[in-house]
């Protein structure tokens, strides 16, 4: 009995290992492709293509092609949708064809190819900058360009593949461009290619990207299909200058709902709530501090940002939703910060667990004379009574340790009540309180957030620092720490009457490398 079910799993591992075979993940290496094109003329007709990706071989595919025109030494790429007729999706600029390279196209036509890629895909963003010119470094000095050539032209496949190929085609083609730029080597193009453009066109990108991410949600919603969808969260770290950093960017449709009070049937502020991003900067400063019998590491908070930003411009905010003010506020931040390998830990320690608001108690007497009936002790009565008021701040900051962890937390809170806002359930009453502290929220002058719906906590106010103590023999190494946060998002109406509300939760894992000396 045993040697038959050994048999039967040998047999199942065979067809798993044949199934994977048979079906392999092919992504094609498009700049290895463009780079050795033949000269014009080798061509056996006036057109080249490579296939993206198809889902069977009865299906269309997708295909990049290169075509050489007619009237002039030029040839340009299209991506095509391959049916028994070629339908043409985008179209690069023209390039010259090199007379005087061995190939087809030399370096500077091949990265004003890889500029054409990313022009392209910030044309989608729904507020486009100007006046800003984009520049790359040369060929030889970018260590893997191919990478970064490769994912950009994948980023633009996504993008033209939501926007412009027919149904038939087009989710067949998405999960497979997903699979693509979800895999670990395009997460580091990304990243270094973030890097060369800078943090003005990064955010222009992310907004391209997640506006076409939220698109295709919205189109499986509304199809009632469950799929992961790519990348519905952007983040990098670096550790340099005595400076960590973590940015992150989501869209608020792919977050997890944490709570929500009923369905959402209102099509107009589903549309609101539906069309923004979260953009999230984590910033700490570090030093390394060499003492007699250890290393003490300390860190303090110089920058921590949240902002709630809007991926169409105003004029459909206003005409397919509810206006530019219904959308999530930030209620809830959550930091951990741990190093991966303890063993040279000694200790970690946190400088505040929590900040006290302050309480004024005030004595008030008060002295009545009445006629009282003639058995009473006195004919005048004295009355005392007692008032308090507490200060409460909006956000309330703490932090804590478990383990070698350090926790820090920042908590919104109802400045009426004190209550959590993350934790609280308002009552129908309090949302049609016209006097609630989270109506008019962006323009109240004790609002909790910036003008545009963020927030911002800065050293000087939330500085506090952590240290850990480390063994000295991690001198010389480089030890990891990983920065793990969360972040909750909460809707509460402000001008727009419902009784809607929700809570959404988004979880981040950043490791940075820091080295001992």
């Amino acid at each position: 009995m045993f040697d038959e079910v050994l048999a039967e799993r040998r047999i199942q591992r065979n067809q798993e290992a044949f199934m994977a075979v048979a079906t392999p993940c092919f992504y094609p290496d498009v700049f290895e492709w463009v780079q050795n094109l033949p000269p014009i003329s080798q061509w056996k007709a006036n057109s080249m293509s490579i296939c993206i990706c198809s889902t069977t071989s009865l299906q269309p595919s997708l295909n990049l092609s290169v075509a050489k025109s007619l009237e002039s030494p030029s040839l340009s790429f299209s991506i095509i949708a391959d049916y028994s007729y070629s339908i043409s999706l985008w179209t690069s600029k023209p390039f010259k064809i090199s007379s005087k390279s061995t190939s087809l196209l030399n370096e500077n036509a091949i990265s004003d190819l890889l500029i054409n890629f990313i022009e392209d895909v910030l044309k989608y963003a729904p507020n486009k900058l100007c006046n800003l010119s984009l520049k790359l470094p040369k060929l030889d000095s970018i260590s893997n360009f191919k990478d970064i050539f490769n994912f950009a032209f994948f980023t633009l496949s996504l993008l033209v593949c939501i926007y412009e190929v027919p149904a038939g085609l087009r989710s067949g083609c998405l999960i497979s461009l997903k699979n693509q730029l979800t895999g670990c080597q395009s997460r580091v193009a990304s990243r270094q290619l973030m890097k060369h453009l800078g943090s003005n066109l990064e955010e222009q990108w992310m907004r391209s990207l997640n506006l076409a991410i939220t698109n295709w949600i919205v189109e499986l919603q509304a199809a009632h299909r469950l799929l992961k969808t790519p990348s519905p969260l952007f983040s990098y770290a670096l550790s340099q200058f005595g400076l960590w950093k973590v940015h992150l960017y989501c869209p608020v449709i792919a977050m997890d709902v944490e709570s929500s009070s009923n369905p959402l049937t209102d099509e107009r502020l589903l549309f609101s709530l539906n069309y923004h991003q979260l953009e999230g900067v984590i910033q700490f400063n570090y030093n390394v501090t060499i003492e007699d019998r250890w290393v003490k590491l300390m860190i303090n908070t110089d920058n921590i940002r949240c902002d709630i930003v809007q991926l169409v411009n105003d004029n459909l905010m206003n005409e397919r939703g509810v206006g530019v003010d219904e959308k999530h506020f930030p209620s809830r931040i959550s930091l951990h910060v741990t190093p991966t390998l303890q063993t040279s830990i000694i200790s970690v320690s946190v400088s505040k667990s929590s900040d006290n608001p302050p309480v004024e108690i005030g004595l008030e007497k008060t002295m009545e004379g009445s006629f009282d009936p003639p058995n009473s002790f006195l004919g005048l009565k004295v009355s005392t009574g007692e008032t308090m008021t507490m200060s409460l701040r909006p956000w309330k900051f703490e932090q804590s340790v478990y383990g070698y962890s350090a926790i820090l937390n920042w908590f919104l809170h109802d400045s009426n009540d004190g209550k959590e806002v993350i934790s609280s359930k308002p009552s129908k009453f309090t949302l049609l309180n016209p006097k609630a502290w989270f109506k008019d929220r962006y323009t109240s002058a004790h609002r909790p957030f910036t003008r545009q719906g963020g927030v911002v906590f800065a050293g000087d106010e939330y500085g506090e620092k952590v240290w850990w103590k480390i063994d000295k023999n991690a001198i010389g190494r480089t030890m990891a720490w990983e920065i793990r946060g969360l972040i909750w998002l909460t809707y509460l109406p402000n001008k727009h009457r419902t009784f809607y509300n929700e809570t959404r939760r988004l979880e981040f894992r950043e490791i940075l490398h820091l080295k001992i000396a």
